[in-house]
């Protein structure tokens, strides 16, 4: 019976050497992984500079829709993460200034010189728990964001696309003053000047500071903690179907709990698996510190976010799959990584393909649509809200 707490502990070979044909070997070290499950907890938690209230969260969906953030007033937060597409998108790569329409519509406008954004657009939802162990455990305002884990907490992250050139920025203000341009733009808008007052209890509130702060506020709102593997870890046994049920056995026990752990599914550390590479890229993504390492995602709600890695290569949950079987099975699926650079959990890997449609049947219990989905019917600049998004 699977229960609250439930403790897995998994012995593995690590890879330290390889054979003469140059695929790596086992060999008699080991390393102990221990894992906890359990539901994602039902309160969140806030930095102690910045709790949540109604007010803070309004504001920041507001600001989350009003493309004024953006350097030529085009692009939104939502407009890479809308609720319509699960708060990510169904794009490989996001497409941000100098281009219209919606997820996977949305199209460069002609002439254009602004590149792809060269990374997967990763959901909203359940980002106020990034960081958390699998006790439960996390603190806010040391939450790892992005990809390559290059900020912490939500209120550092929301200032981070509004400052990337290919991302809402584009021509014409330079990274170094675009969020007081920003900033100064928003207070010129009397409906802004009162809602950062109501939010944060002081006059002359509109501040860079306040602005990620209050993105933060709203982003924290955005979570889905009772899906029905959340009822089963609870104590619910009929959440989950049987198939389920052995789904998750099989997702343990092939090795995707190496790095998928916690309520979150995510250890939210570094590995290197040789990712195919994105076609529209110029030139390859090196990951952290050209390591060619990318953070562990979440697994939840992975019915909203298609397609799937750090750059949206793989299309399907069964292409996902099949990548980790070829690479446990010393395969390169990227040029500029050899099997020899591969994290460790990777080669410990024991999957094949009749596995590989109960644990998507498993992977399934983490959907959970329960998230705000409302989109407001105007934003205080009186632009298109959301951005060029039609």
């Amino acid at each position: 019976m699977v229960k609250i707490g439930v403790r897995l502990m998994v012995v593995l070979l690590l890879v330290s050497c390889k054979d003469t044909d140059g695929k790596p070997k086992k060999t008699s070290k080991s390393n102990r992984v221990v894992t906890t499950y359990i539901a994602l907890p039902q309160k969140v938690k806030s930095p102690k500079d910045n709790p949540a209230s109604p007010e803070k969260e309004a504001l920041g969906k507001l600001l989350f829709y009003d493309p004024v953030l953006s350097g030529n007033k085009d692009v939104a937060c939502a407009t890479c993460h809308h609720p319509q597409n699960g708060y990510a998108e169904f794009l490989d790569i996001s497409i941000g200034p100098n281009a219209t329409g919606l997820g996977a519509r949305r199209k460069f406008n002609a002439p254009n010189d602004i590149p792809f954004v060269k990374r997967n657009a990763p959901t909203i939802i359940n980002s106020a728990y990034n960081g958390i162990d699998p006790f439960g455990n996390y603190d806010p305002e040391q939450a790892t964001m992005f990809w390559d884990d290059r900020v912490k907490s939500l209120e550092k992250q929301a200032l981070e696309p509004i400052k990337a050139f290919e991302e809402m920025r584009g021509h014409g203000i330079g990274v170094d003053s675009i969020l007081q341009v920003v900033v100064d733009r928003v207070k010129q808008i009397p409906e802004y000047q009162k809602m950062f007052a109501d939010a944060f209890g002081v006059p002359n509130a509109v501040t860079v500071e306040n602005l990620g702060k209050a993105i933060a506020a709203f982003e924290r709102s955005l979570v889905t903690n009772n899906s029905r593997f959340d009822q089963f870890m609870r104590g619910d046994e009929d959440a989950i179907l049987i198939s389920e049920k052995e789904g998750f056995e099989l997702f343990k026990s092939v090795g995707c709990v190496n790095c998928h752990n916690g309520p979150m599914f995510s250890d939210y550390k570094m590995h290197v698996l040789g990712t195919p590479e994105n076609d529209k890229l110029g030139e390859p993504d090196r990951g952290v510190k050209d390591t060619f390492a990318f953070r562990t995602p979440t697994l939840r709600n992975l019915r909203f976010t298609a397609p799937y890695m750090h750059n949206g290569s793989l299309p399907t949950l069964k292409k996902v799959l099949e990548f980790y079987e070829d690479i446990a099975n010393g395969k390169e699926r990227n040029p500029h990584v050899p099997v020899q650079k591969y994290d460790p959990f990777v080669r410990e890997l024991n999957l094949s393909v009749k596995e590989m449609s109960q644990i998507i049947s498993f992977l399934n219990t983490l959907n959970d649509d329960g998230f705000d989905k409302t989109v407001p019917e105007r934003v205080p600049s009186g632009l298109p809200v959301g951005g060029n998004i039609q």
